[in-house]
C-alpha cells in the first residue's frame, strides 16, 4: 500500500459522518432562512409598489399611512413618503453614536493599555452586563427617567422639550451600544503587536504618545468596523424608540422634538388586525426591506474596511 492509499478508518466513523451532516444541515437551514426572509419581504414590497410609486416612497416628505382596511371605510388615501422615517432613524442613531463612540473607545483604550489584570477582570464583565440588559428595560428607563429629566432641564433653560424626544431615545441608545464599541475596539487594540509598543517606547515616546500615534492608528480598521456595526445596531433598535421617541413622523432635525424611526413604524403598522391587501400593511415590508438593505450596506462597508486596511503583522 502506497502512502497515498493509506486509509484513516477513524475518519469514517459513524459519529464523524453524523456530525458532518448535522453541521452541513445547520448551515443550509441558516442560509435558507435568510433567503426566505429576504424573498418574503421582496414579494410583499413588490405588491406594495403596485399601490404606491417608488419615487413617492423614497422621496416623499409626509408619512401618514391611514388607508382603509375596508371598502366602505373613510380615509382610504394616505401618504407614504419615507423621508421623515429615514431622517428620524439617522437623527437618533447619530445621537447614539455621539454618546457611545467616545465613551466606548476611551474605555477600550483604558482596558487595553492602562488597566491591570485585576481591574480589567472587574470592569470588563460590568460593561458586558450592559449588553445583556433587555432593550425594553432601556426603554422604560428612557421614558420614565431620561425624558422627564430632559423636559424639566429644558424648561429651566427656557427650551421647549417634547415629552417624547429624539434626544432621550438617542442618549439611552448610546448607553446601550457602548459595550459593543468597547468590546470590538478592545479586541482591535489588543491585536496590535507588542513589538510596536516596545519600539515606540524604546525611541523615547511616552505611553500617551505611543497610544495616540502608534497603537490607535494601527487599530483604526478594527475600530472603524466596530463603529459601523454599532451604528447598524442603533438603526435596527425598536423598543427604545417606541417608548422614548414616540410614533410621530415629523420631518425635523431638532433633537428636542418627537420623531419616529423605520423600526418603530414597522411595529405600529403590523400591530392589531390588518389585512395584507392594503397599502398600509404592505408598507411595513417595504420599510423592512429598506432597513435590511441599509444595515447590510453598513455591514459590508465595515467588513471591507477591516479587510482592506488591516495591517498584516508577522
Amino acid at each position: 500500500m502506497t502512502q497515498t492509499e493509506i486509509s484513516f478508518k477513524g475518519r469514517k466513523r459513524p459519529l464523524e459522518t453524523a456530525l458532518k451532516a448535522a453541521f452541513f444541515l445547520s448551515s443550509v437551514i441558516a442560509i435558507a432562512a435568510t433567503v426566505g426572509i429576504v424573498l418574503s419581504m421582496l414579494f410583499e414590497t413588490i405588491r406594495f409598489f403596485e399601490h404606491v410609486s417608488l419615487s413617492e416612497f423614497l422621496f416623499g416628505l409626509k408619512w401618514s399611512p391611514q388607508t382603509a382596511i375596508r371598502a366602505d371605510q373613510v380615509g382610504s388615501s394616505g401618504a407614504f413618503g419615507a423621508v421623515p422615517l429615514i431622517t428620524g432613524t439617522l437623527l437618533i442613531s447619530a445621537i447614539a453614536m455621539v454618546v457611545a463612540a467616545p465613551i466606548g473607545l476611551i474605555s477600550a483604550i483604558y482596558l487595553a493599555e492602562y488597566a491591570s489584570n485585576r481591574v480589567r477582570g472587574i470592569i470588563k464583565p460590568m460593561l458586558e452586563i450592559l449588553a445583556g440588559i433587555p432593550t425594553v428595560v432601556y426603554g422604560f428607563f428612557a421614558a420614565l427617567v431620561v425624558a422627564p429629566f430632559l423636559r424639566m432641564t429644558g424648561g429651566q433653560l427656557g427650551l421647549e422639550v417634547a415629552s417624547e424626544s429624539a434626544l432621550a431615545a438617542g442618549l439611552v441608545m448610546g448607553v446601550m451600544i457602548i459595550p459593543l464599541i468597547s468590546s470590538l475596539s478592545d479586541d482591535a487594540l489588543n491585536a496590535v503587536p507588542n513589538a510596536l509598543r516596545e519600539a515606540s517606547l524604546g525611541l523615547g515616546a511616552t505611553k500617551a504618545e505611543t497610544i495616540k500615534k502608534v497603537i490607535v492608528p494601527a487599530a483604526i480598521p478594527g475600530i472603524s468596523g466596530g463603529f459601523l456595526l454599532a451604528a447598524s445596531a442603533a438603526i435596527g433598535e425598536t423598543m427604545i424608540v417606541v417608548m422614548a421617541a414616540g410614533l410621530a413622523a415629523n420631518l425635523t432635525a431638532n433633537p428636542l422634538e418627537a420623531v419616529t424611526t423605520i423600526t418603530a413604524q414597522i411595529v405600529a403598522l403590523l400591530t392589531g388586525d390588518q389585512e395584507f391587501d392594503s397599502a398600509k400593511t404592505l408598507s411595513a415590508f417595504a420599510l423592512g426591506l429598506l432597513l435590511f438593505i441599509t444595515t447590510l450596506f453598513l455591514n459590508v462597508i465595515a467588513m471591507r474596511i477591516v479587510n482592506k486596511y488591516r495591517e498584516q503583522y508577522d
